[in-house]
């Protein structure tokens, strides 16, 4: 059985940050479940559109080895639901690997889990980091114990690097 990456998306999510990132974590050998507020379809900033696996308030967090918080309009909308910030809190708490890509970092601010933490995010909410005492890095790519973060999707490449490096070598020369 793949190991599960639990996607959060809504209307507005940046479409690059979710369908390469969907696409790479699935690459890496895992079962990706994206999960929305109402379990309808969500469309991107860019027109593309998902259909999630699941309502948000229906998962079970421990069945996820990592949650994946996308960019764009939709992290605003997400940091507002206590569902959301109950299931990032749990996952942070139990230790498994959680992720945002760029203003993603907000739903970990409204988590109160960026305490002396360095986050990469935009410089748009660098701000926010800083007021809620984490530590804004302008990098392309950090990881803070579980927490992985990085910029925007044009950082995914040295994201994904960083995250699966060696796995995903191993994949392609068909050693794993």
């Amino acid at each position: 059985m793949k190991p599960k990456c639990l996607m959060f998306v809504t209307d507005g999510f940046e479409d690059m940050e979710v369908l390469f990132t969907m696409h790479r974590f699935r690459e890496a050998g895992y079962q990706v479940v994206l999960a929305s507020l109402k379990g309808t379809p969500c469309t991107g900033l860019h027109g593309y559109q998902v259909h999630p696996d699941s309502p948000i308030r229906e998962l079970n967090p421990v069945e996820y080895e990592w949650l994946v918080i996308p960019g764009g309009a939709c992290s605003e909308k997400l940091r507002l639901r206590e569902e959301v910030l109950d299931i990032a809190r749990t996952l942070i708490e139990d230790g498994r690997k959680v992720a945002s890509i760029g203003r993603g970092a907000q739903v970990l601010l409204s988590a109160g889990a960026i305490d002396s933490k360095r986050i990469a995010c935009p410089q748009a909410i660098r701000d926010d980091i800083r007021a809620s005492g984490g530590i804004w890095a302008d990098e392309p790519s950090v990881s803070e114990g579980n927490l992985h973060s990085c910029r925007s999707w044009q950082d995914l490449p040295c994201w994904f690097q960083k995250l699966f490096g060696s796995q995903l070598v191993a994949q392609r020369s068909g050693n794993n």
